[in-house]
């Protein structure tokens, strides 16, 4: 059993976060991509997010046609900060004894890996599956394996997909009033709009 693990705050989730998965599940073989929305995320502390129950709403409506794309709540269930390190060995204590997780991240966190909680047992517990982000260099994986002995083996750098959707500008154009179809899936844009999700400003 191949598990990919996707998290973000998914505020919404967007056509970028759909491709990403798929590009995984396909490069990597995976038999299912997990998306795990994050309830406080320690890094995003000082950002505005918009309720877990709409993200998760939206979630649930982008995946409904997909199913080898799943929802996990776990980390929005989780009282106080969530940490990357703590959601992966949970899951890899409640998976078959067989089973390798990879954990897809954009080549900005994985240069920013060496900061975050417990790294080393992070790259332990599963692969690092790290695509392309619009703006970010490729990772230098020398100066990532000083940083982080042992990283180099636990990493697939994929380049693909090349994508800039932007949930920011998402938020901000639905404030406009502008145009999303082509950004978020339809049943994603529907939501929004009959929610009233983004009704002012948002500048991060």
């Amino acid at each position: 059993m191949k598990t990919g693990i996707l998290g973000g705050t998914f505020d919404p989730v967007h056509n970028g976060h759909l491709a990403i998965a798929e590009e995984a599940r396909s490069y990597l073989n995976l038999d299912e991509v997990i998306f795990l929305p994050a309830g406080q995320p320690w890094m995003k502390a000082d950002r505005s997010i918009s309720p877990a129950r709409d993200r998760v709403a939206m979630l649930r409506l982008a995946l409904q046609d997909k199913p080898r794309f799943k929802l996990s709540t776990m980390e929005v269930e989780y009282e106080g900060p969530s940490y990357s390190v703590d959601t992966i060995a949970q899951l890899k204590a409640t998976a078959a004894e067989a089973s390798d997780i990879y954990f897809i991240i954009g080549w900005d966190n994985l240069n920013k890996l060496p900061r975050w909680k417990d790294p080393g047992r992070l790259i332990e517990l599963c692969f690092l599956a790290a695509v392309p982000r619009p703006g970010y260099d490729r990772p230098n994986m020398k100066k990532l394996e000083t940083e982080l002995p042992g990283i180099s083996k636990k990493v697939i750098l994929m380049d693909e997909p090349r994508l800039d959707i932007s949930a920011t500008d998402i938020r901000n154009k639905a404030a406009q009033g502008l145009p999303i179809g082509q950004l978020v899936p339809a049943v994603v844009e529907k939501y929004i709009k009959e929610n009233g999700l983004y009704q002012k400003k948002w500048d991060n």
